[in-house]
């Protein structure tokens, strides 16, 4: 019984090769874009999965400024590790990681450069479960100037010798040499904590650590013990700092714990998280597979609306089956026999899909995400159980509406078949566009709101700058290096700072002590730069003056930008801003405030401006040198820059940046959001386009005798079009009117997350309807322009 039920599924797909057709490539493409993005989601979901201890990092809100605005980072301080161990049982274990990049490394004659070095406390390896392959395992790490390196590493330095006992060493701020006391396997990719090589933190303890209760520069981890509230040892963290920080210090803070597997999804608001590897908002991914479902939902109501339209079609064969004693479960199990038999056709086409997709998709979202069908038995059966799944939600309702028909009435021509339906298939043809067009207006938005962050004046000049990183031993000779620089006219200015603009700087406390009040202290952002800053990058003064070189190399000069003038001046409100120029103030010493600069975006623009203030100083603290090049020839220029590079540095790598390309980093995670979104909005459009294509051409066969009698009474090619075409176009208006407010409210909702945003307008609504009017006219009217052209003499010569 099943050959004979599979034989005519078969006989019924190839003798109705258009409508099979719409059916498999609909559901292929909804079958591809659902596999692509659950890989994605699974791909996501898997970080740090492999670790097995109950881990969780400590982050911190800091407040900045007496107006009460915060940021959370990923930072903490040194001491915190051991003390909250010491005072809280909760504490299991704790470990502490400072990350160095570049970090330089030398056995006998090769040089190597580590794209990142840990320095971790020796219990590290006791609570991650890194793989060590060779050597010491849990213990590696108890001596000083003792190092874990990694497979590659161990390749790069030793070949195929094998390096424990060896000695490697590192030219930097002075000489240190450390002993390989293992090798650890590869760091797995969906690990957020990626290094190369990890050395024992007591190798470079100094006495100030102890006590720097005010320095943030490293990341903390603890392991809970079974069945802790991490809420309630949150509450507990106020008292905490107020036993440690001096003052009313600990008011400017707060502690809260994160699991270390929600770390990677659930820290987008968190900034300072320098070692979170391809951190990505898990609100995105929600998104993705949210929307993945939509486009294989439409694909499914594609196959049910096409089975209902063709009722008729199928009618007198039910008819002929039941008068010679068909029941109607065989007859419902043998169409959901065929709409299996298409979703195992359309899998085929699927995986095909999916495999040309992945490499783009990789580029895109710069992950390495893998497809294996046959991989395992698991992998298969999923993909086959979920195939079978969309194939009987999508035939179950036609059916049993197909086998429910009476063997009688359908013989005798007295039933009309498919009565009541064309309203369903109305409903089902809205939610699709409907559907289809919120995704289409979405994606405009994410798309302009993208393009006003990289377009919008940030308040200084980032044309033709070329963005060079420093180090420990580079920052050194950065007065050579600019010297060298400077007098050619393919270079016209370098500067440095201690970071990149665009990304989270660093927070301190300052002390402001005026003349005309009583000292403030409170918590800011800073940057530390050269005196030639604010002209390079064209950032323009509200008040006061530039930096002087002639002060240096003292760290007494200080520039405000306008949101930290009105915060100092907050108590005396009539008081202008140039009232703060020879003001005394300070971080680290007391100096004097120079000038007020206009307010300009250190960050992205989803984060508002806040109080910051720029201090001069000599190349200690530099992170990143930029250079302002002649862009008619920036060929000639970046060779010129890397010539005098590599006669200043000849034993280190050029590596630049534009800051163009930074700031499109910054934004790579909405840009993927934009694109991976458009994407799916497209194949949403495209297969509720191809139902439509089904739709209007069974229409047109249904009404072909109709056609042949209007024409002959005198109806034109354009009547006749405007007929077959006017139910379809007023389905898809009708969508817009659901998918509009729907859309209006969503982007709304969306925009709050970004402090500079742009305005939801009126005609991207009215486009959208216009543009979803237009492809679905110009998918039916293929269909009624060829049916109002034939021949009426072939459609009425058998009446």
């Amino acid at each position: 019984m099943i050959k004979n039920y599979l034989k005519i599924a078969w006989r019924n797909i190839w003798k109705n090769k258009v409508f099979s057709g719409i059916n498999i490539i609909g559901l292929s493409v909804g079958m591809a874009a659902c596999i692509v993005i659950m890989l994605f989601v699974s791909y996501e979901k898997s970080f740090d999965n492999f670790h097995t201890k109950n881990i969780y990092r400590l982050n911190e809100v800091q407040t900045i400024g007496a107006q009460g605005a915060t940021q959370k980072v990923a930072l903490s301080m040194f001491p915190m590790g051991p003390t909250i161990k010491q005072e809280f049982p909760e504490i299991k274990n704790f470990t502490r990681v400072h990350w160095v990049n570049k970090y330089q490394l030398t056995q006998n004659t090769k040089k190597i450069f580590l794209p990142q070095a840990f320095f971790v406390d020796s219990t590290f390896l006791n609570m991650f479960d890194f793989k060590v392959i060779k050597g010491e395992g849990k213990t590696a790490l108890l001596k000083p100037h003792s190092a874990l390196i990694t497979e590659e590493t161990a390749r790069k330095l030793f070949g195929d010798a094998d390096p424990t006992g060896k000695i490697i060493t590192h030219y930097g701020d002075d000489t240190t040499t450390f002993a390989v006391t293992g090798v650890l396997a590869n760091v797995p990719r969906n690990s957020q904590l990626q290094f190369d090589a990890l050395f024992s933190f007591s190798s470079i303890y100094q006495p100030w650590m102890f006590t720097n209760w005010g320095g943030n520069w490293l990341d903390t981890f603890f392991e809970l013990a079974p069945g802790t509230n991490a809420a309630a040892l949150d509450a507990k963290f106020p008292a905490y700092l107020k036993r440690h920080l001096k003052g009313d210090g600990w008011k400017y803070y707060k502690l809260f714990t994160l699991p270390l597997k929600d770390v990677h999804a659930s820290s987008a608001d968190i900034g300072l998280d320098y070692i979170n590897y391809q951190k990505f908002d898990k609100k995105s991914t929600n998104l993705f597979a949210v929307i993945a479902l939509i486009v294989l939902v439409i694909a499914c109501v594609n196959f049910i609306n096409l089975s209902t339209a063709r009722s008729a079609e199928r009618a007198k064969e039910v008819g002929i089956r039941k008068s010679i004693g068909a029941y109607r479960f065989q007859l419902a199990l043998q169409f959901l026999g065929e709409t299996v038999l298409i979703a195992l056709l359309a899998l085929i086409f699927a995986v095909i899909l999916v495999e040309l997709a992945l490499p783009y998709i990789n580029s895109l979202s710069d992950r390495h995400i893998s497809f294996h069908l046959f991989s395992s038995i698991e992998v298969l059966l999923t993909v086959l159980s979920g195939t079978i799944f969309i194939g009987i939600v999508s035939g179950i309702y036609p059916a049993i509406y197909l086998s429910s028909f009476q063997a009688s009435r359908v013989l005798k021509g007295s039933v009309q078949v498919g009565k009541n339906k064309g309203l369903l298939r109305s409903i089902l043809v809205v939610t699709q566009f409907a559907s289809a067009i919120f995704l289409m207006i979405a994606t405009v938005f994410v798309l302009k709101q993208l393009r006003f962050m990289q377009e919008q004046d940030p308040g200084y000049n980032r044309d033709q700058i070329v963005n060079i990183p420093l180090d420990g031993i580079t920052t050194k000779k950065y007065d050579l290096f600019k010297s060298e620089l400077s007098g050619n006219t393919l270079v016209t200015g370098v500067t440095a700072s201690q970071d990149i603009l665009g990304s989270h700087l660093d927070q301190t406390g300052v002390t402001f002590r005026p003349s005309f009040g009583p000292k403030q202290d409170l918590g800011t952002t800073l940057l530390v730069v050269d005196t030639n800053y604010l002209n390079l990058y064209k950032i323009k003064l509200a008040a006061g003056k530039d930096f002087s070189r002639d002060k240096m190399p003292d760290y007494r000069q200080y520039i405000v930008n306008e949101a930290l003038a009105k915060e100092l001046l907050k108590d005396f409100p009539k008081k202008p801003l140039s009232s703060l120029v020879g003001q005394k103030f300070g971080f680290d010493s007391l100096g004097t405030i120079t000038g007020i600069v206009k307010n300009f975006n250190f960050n992205s623009l989803q984060y508002k401006i806040e109080p910051m203030f720029l201090v001069s100083a000599t190349h200690s603290g530099f992170r990143d040198i930029s250079v302002k090049i002649n862009g008619h020839n920036t060929t000639a220029a970046l060779a010129f820059i890397k010539s005098k590079w590599d006669n200043v540095y000849p034993d280190y790598p050029f590596e630049y940046q534009f800051l163009d390309d930074h700031f499109n980093e910054v934004y790579r995670a909405d840009n993927q959001v934009s694109q991976i979104v458009g994407i799916l909005a497209g194949l949403a459009i495209f297969i509720s386009c191809l139902g439509l294509f089904g739709l209007a051409s069974h229409s047109a066969e249904k009404r072909v005798k109709e056609i042949g009698v209007r024409k002959v009474l005198g109806a034109s090619v354009q009547n006749i079009t405007l007929l077959l075409s006017g139910n379809f176009l007023a389905l898809v208006l009708i969508a817009n009117l659901f998918a509009w407010p729907a859309a209006w409210f969503a982007v709304h909702h969306w925009l709050q997350d970004y402090a500079y945003r742009i305005n939801i307008q009126w005609w991207v609504f009215l486009i959208a309807g216009t543009v979803s009017l237009l492809i679905a006219f110009g998918t039916v009217s293929f269909q009624s322009i060829k049916a109002a052209v034939a021949n009426p003499v072939k459609s009425l010569r058998s009446e």
